[in-house]
């Protein structure tokens, strides 16, 4: 079977499923979630920004410098080997936040669905493609998106804390909400399209033998962690 395109068809599907079940509720669970006592939402508004592409791309480009340097100036086996690796895995997040960086503004742009801060207006259903502007730009979430890319990418290299990912990634997603800044159904595809993002440079990466390899179902685990006996 062809793995990629397997993931692809179940998240893809998974992702139509969960924005077609949330979509008639997107109205009255974004009001609900803004009704929320102030100590909750005030919480929300501090973790909320975490979930922005700048200070991802920002440090990956930087340590992956780094460790170019590193790698480029040692002449010590050992240094070299590990800065290998850190600039393989400063690549890893690079592209995988790049990626889906560029993917979710150009949806956005695509889409131009209207942000709850104009609900009175356009109602939870208005779509204004092309626009470019910001207030036109809530479907998918883009901190959503960041936080499934950033998490999957995470989640990717340490299996073992796979559910601790999933609850930070949730927890950004669902503050896009409690701040007034989405609806329901653009975290939800915001943070499954970030993890196909993930995924699938996961995939890249292990057919080049950077990180990850292919396991015996040729799924893509971190090359540090020892195979099932089988």
């Amino acid at each position: 079977m062809n793995q990629p395109l397997a993931s692809t068809a179940w998240i893809f599907l998974t992702t139509l499923v969960l924005v077609l079940a949330l979509v008639p509720f997107d109205p009255q669970l974004s009001q609900w979630a803004q009704d929320l006592p102030e100590e909750i939402v005030a919480f929300n508004r501090t973790i909320t920004d975490f979930g922005t592409f700048a200070w991802m791309i920002y440090t990956s480009t930087f340590l992956l410098q780094v460790a170019y340097v590193d790698r480029r100036d040692s002449h010590h086996d050992t240094v070299r080997h590990r800065a290998r690796s850190a600039r393989n895995l400063s690549a890893y997040f690079l592209l995988t936040i790049g990626t889906a960086s560029v993917l979710v503004h150009g949806l956005k742009f695509l889409i131009g669905r209207a942000r709850p801060e104009l609900f009175a207006d356009y109602g939870a259903y208005s779509l204004t493609p092309f626009t470019g502007e910001r207030l036109f730009e809530s479907f998918p979430s883009g901190h959503s998106m960041a936080a499934g890319a950033l998490f999957g990418a995470f989640a990717m290299l340490m299996p073992q804390l796979r559910p601790v990912f999933l609850i930070l990634a949730l927890a950004i997603g669902v503050s896009r909400v409690i701040v007034g800044a989405h609806y329901p159904s653009d975290v939800a595809a915001g943070l499954l399209l970030g993890l196909w993002v993930a995924m699938m440079i996961a995939f890249v990466f292990a057919r080049q033998g950077w990180l990850f390899r292919l396991d015996a179902g040729g799924w893509p685990a971190p090359k540090n962690a020892t195979p099932p006996p089988s």
